[in-house]
């Protein structure tokens, strides 16, 4: 058995990888990280190339991420929230896997998932998609896990005074950045809890499964 775990952050995440690296912490059986900064993958152009063999002719880095995916047994899937949805980049991704959907393609199907969401302000949005996602494709979720991070703000150089950004939406005109207001993952214990608890959870349904089989 074994469980691939996907971050779709496009930055060097404070939040989605560790979140999704948490689950698989408490994954027992064999495991892989892969996060999609600096990959190339482009949406799914609808071309049907893939409609005769299950395998999409589009030459970008999601070839070489196709056979993990078949060769995984669940999958632990992230993504922040942009604009109250999963980011563009989660979503390509995503959409790709269009490819194993053809003439009852069995590729993915009946396998387990974990959908992970996080954001500056509201976590839920990505998650769903991603719940959604692998209902589209015959993947059972067993549970989603949220946290929030630091919109990019915080770090941007220009929070303070941005009228627009999210530390004047959120916290009100004239606030300084600081550790004490910036959301941080380790200080949400209850969700790093959760999430390591989703990862039991998919050992002991993978080995269910194993057994039965």
């Amino acid at each position: 058995m074994k469980v691939l775990g996907i971050s779709g952050s496009p930055r060097e995440s404070l939040t989605t990888d560790p979140l999704v690296q948490k689950v698989l912490a408490g994954v027992e059986c064999e495991k892989e990280f892969v996060s999609l900064k600096g990959m190339h993958i482009s949406p799914c152009i609808a071309c049907l190339g893939c409609v005769e063999d299950n395998v999409c002719v589009l030459e970008d880095d999601m070839a070489d991420l196709r056979s993990k995916i078949v060769e995984a047994d669940a999958y632990v899937i992230g993504a922040p929230n942009f604009y109250r949805l999963l980011n563009g980049l989660t979503h390509c991704f995503l959409e790709r896997w269009y490819q194993f959907r053809h003439r009852e393609g069995k590729a993915v199907a009946g396998k387990l998932g974990v959908a992970v969401g996080t954001g500056g302000g509201e976590t839920q949005p990505p998650a769903d998609n991603i719940r959604t996602f692998f209902e589209y494709n015959q993947i059972e979720c067993i549970g989603t896990v949220t946290a929030q991070g630091p919109a990019a703000c915080f770090s941007c150089g220009y929070g303070e005074t941005c009228r627009s950004g999210a530390i004047h939406m959120f916290f009100g005109p004239g606030t300084k950045i600081t550790p004490e207001i910036t959301p941080d993952i380790m200080k949400q214990p209850e969700q790093l809890e959760k999430a390591e608890d989703l990862g039991h959870k998919l050992s002991e349904r993978l080995k269910q499964y194993s057994m039965a089989t």
